[in-house]
């Protein structure tokens, strides 16, 4: 009751903190205490939608979902507390990192958002790569720009802005035009010295474009970049009827630097510093890697970005993770309601999961190929989700739940084999958070036979970005000490807390290994169904 009390007083005194992150399937709303403990949530659910061959959530879509999910956090801050949140100590915006919102001069934006998982940006990408010298991977806002200028886009021209979701939605509500780190270095390149956009790029991109006669060169239209813990902004009028409709918030709340779900991630796992490192398994997947050093040479399926603070991180990053896996267990979740008993959706996915267990290392010869979009690191612009298994495979149900679950992290694998194994890359600790984990133990071990070391998940591993930003938002505010940003979460947010931790067995990551040299081996079957499904050609009656 007391834990209660303290936590209603924390929201009537106006110190509770806000961190909101949109994700690709859900928004979500967190409230935390002093103490950085969550005390309140609300979240919204939304899907992508293909429209004329782009992915995108439309802008209504995006206040939309916005505003219902802060009015879910209303609700559940009035249904536990009694009481309506009247302001904050502080607010943080989190969002799928890269993709594409350009705006002209007033504030329109000029194309439908596209997203990070479009992979219509390949002459761009490796155009740009080559210009640079250093990885330029599809989703980067940079290879979009030049896409759309290579395709003598109309729009280009009348571009004022160039932002990411997250930069959107905090403009928005501050009318600052900046933007975190850690999500500008999913933009264009940063040079880890100046903790900017790397000077030499910008110039090059300047003069690569420069017969084009835009208006415009490339500082007038990006972000300025901030550090955590520096402030980005307040909360205007305007911005405040924009985020709580019911117009009890008020303005005037200071905001942390917007920030990418990479660098919440980071933070909410505690992998902000050298040799620690985080995996998200949800929708999408990606790893980071915090480094001691830069890599040897650049890696077309490594992409460097940086913590929220700056340092120097190596990311892969996969389209697809657990999308085909969860419409596959719907399938199961559609026979139950079949057969009329109740469906408990956590019951299904840990009967599930743990029963995959039970399956061999190897799947028994089976794979999926998860592939609901393009995957890069494969070669892939486009994705076909694939079963695939010969006759003489071992067909049960252990195996084929396995097979699933392997492909949700098989790609994540292919990418950092090269920085364990080449680059010879040392961590002393991997933190998974997401989805995949919330079965407890199960998502955990499958991740460390791939990666072929051990994994811990926190209690926090459920939370995720939300949570993340709100730590940002707490290092805004409650940093008296002034403390680094990775000190700050060892004492004030995890308190030496490095969660549960699993090692990989031999045997499953020998499994492992067998089933991902047949994947890649299968390759060509998913290059087939991507290009003859949907083109195949109508027979004729018989």
């Amino acid at each position: 009751m007391r834990m209660k009390s303290g936590a209603k007083s924390t929201i009537e005194t106006g110190k509770a903190i806000l961190g909101i992150e949109f994700g690709s399937t859900r928004i979500k709303a967190v409230l935390i205490d002093q103490e950085n403990k969550p005390i309140a949530q609300g979240s919204h659910t939304w899907e992508n939608q293909l429209v004329d061959g782009l992915w995108t959530y439309s802008v209504d879509a995006i206040w939309h979902g916005l505003q219902d999910c802060y009015a879910d956090l209303r609700s559940n801050v009035k249904d536990t507390y009694g009481i309506e949140i009247e302001t904050l100590a502080a607010i943080g915006v989190s969002a799928m990192m890269h993709g594409y919102m350009a705006f002209n001069e007033k504030e329109e934006i000029l194309v439908p958002f596209r997203t990070w998982r479009n992979t219509n940006t390949g002459q761009a990408a490796a155009e740009l790569s080559e210009l640079f010298v250093y990885n330029i991977p599809l989703r980067w806002s940079i290879s979009h720009l030049y896409q759309v200028i290579l395709d003598n886009e109309e729009h280009v021209k009348d571009i004022n802005y160039l932002t990411t979701l997250a930069g959107y939605i905090h403009w928005q509500m501050t009318g600052k035009k900046v933007l975190g780190i850690g999500d500008a270095s999913g933009m264009l390149p940063i040079d880890p010295t100046t903790k900017n956009y790397s000077a030499p790029m910008v110039d090059k991109f300047d003069s690569l474009i420069a017969n084009k006669g835009y208006g415009w060169k490339l500082p007038d239209i990006l972000p300025e970049v901030l550090l955590a813990g520096e402030n980005a902004g307040f909360l205007t009028a305007g911005g405040a009827t924009r985020l709580d409709v019911s117009g009890h918030l008020k303005a005037g709340i200071p905001f942390c630097p917007p920030e990418g779900d990479a660098g919440t991630g980071m933070v909410a796992t505690n992998a902000v510093k050298q040799r620690t490192g985080n995996v998200s398994a949800g929708t999408s997947s990606f790893s980071m890697i915090v480094l001691e050093k830069e890599l040897s040479q650049p890696y077309e399926v490594i992409d460097m970005v940086t913590t929220p603070d700056g340092s120097l991180v190596a990311m892969v990053h996969c389209n697809n993770c657990t999308s085909d896996l969860n419409a596959w267990v719907n399938i199961f979740k559609e026979y139950q309601e079949l057969l009329g008993i109740p469906v408990d959706m956590n019951e299904i996915y840990e009967k599930l999961y743990n029963h995959a267990l039970t399956g061999d290392k190897d799947c028994g010869g089976l794979l999926s190929f998860n592939y609901v979009s393009g995957e890069p690191i494969t070669g892939f612009a486009e994705g076909r989700p694939l079963f695939v298994r010969s006759a003489n495979d071992k067909f049960n149900l252990a195996n084929f739940m396995r097979a699933h679950l392997h492909a949700s992290v098989g790609v994540l694998k292919i990418g950092n084999d090269i920085l364990f194994n080449e680059e010879k890359i040392k961590v002393d600790r991997i933190t998974g958070h997401g989805g995949l984990f919330k079965t407890k133990n199960v998502g955990q071990r499958i991740l460390a036979a791939a990666l072929n070391s051990p994994i811990s998940v926190m209690e926090t591993a459920g939370e995720g970005g939300a949570w993340g930003i709100g730590l940002l938002g707490s290092y805004l505010v409650n940093n008296e000490k002034k403390q680094s940003l990775a000190d700050f979460l060892d004492e004030h947010a995890f308190g030496g807390d490095a969660g549960i931790e699993i090692s990989p067995s031999v045997e499953d990551v020998e499994g492992f290994g067998i089933y991902i040299e047949n994947y890649k081996a299968a390759l060509p079957i998913e290059e087939a169904a991507v290009k003859f499904s949907g083109n195949v050609p109508q027979r004729g009656s018989c």
